[in-house]
């Protein structure tokens, strides 16, 4: 018997629990924060951390389960970091990968999968379009 392939369901209140992306979130910045490459960018630029992780939970929570407990807007937050580049936003993905992989919820791995790679993919094009207007749109190969 296979396993039936899961879908893309996001936001679907009932597609995992708030502890959940808790759990997602802490283990997420944990690898990231680690990381020789993300972890120095994080690190400067994340002053307080226990009010990053609260706007991490309810920006996943709004994006997997519909809540509107978000306020924010990221897309400028991320246009006025300076240096980013394909490789870390690639970078981010992969974690962000191994870590929904080790999460017991398939369809929550799949679906928050599915919405970084494409809240990735839109931050990396903005980023582009915003800081280098004269080069050529390089797309993530979502590693």
């Amino acid at each position: 018997m296979t396993t039936p392939q899961p879908e893309f369901i996001a936001p679907y209140p009932d597609l995992c629990t708030e502890e959940e992306i808790s759990r997602l979130v802490h283990a997420f910045y944990g690898r990231a924060r680690k990381d020789p490459l993300l972890g120095p960018i994080f690190e400067a630029h994340v002053t307080n951390w226990d009010a990053h992780f609260v706007q991490m939970i309810n920006f996943w929570s709004m994006k997997l389960r519909g809540t509107s407990h978000f306020r924010g807007a990221p897309m400028p937050k991320h246009v006025a970091l300076p240096g980013l580049t394909a490789e870390l936003f690639e970078r981010w993905l992969q974690l962000f990968r191994e870590t929904t992989s080790e999460m017991e919820n398939r369809d929550l791995q799949f679906n928050a999968d599915m919405l970084a790679l494409h809240i990735g993919g839109r931050l990396w094009l903005r980023y582009q379009i915003e800081r280098y207007p004269d080069r050529q749109l390089v797309e993530l190969q979502g590693a």
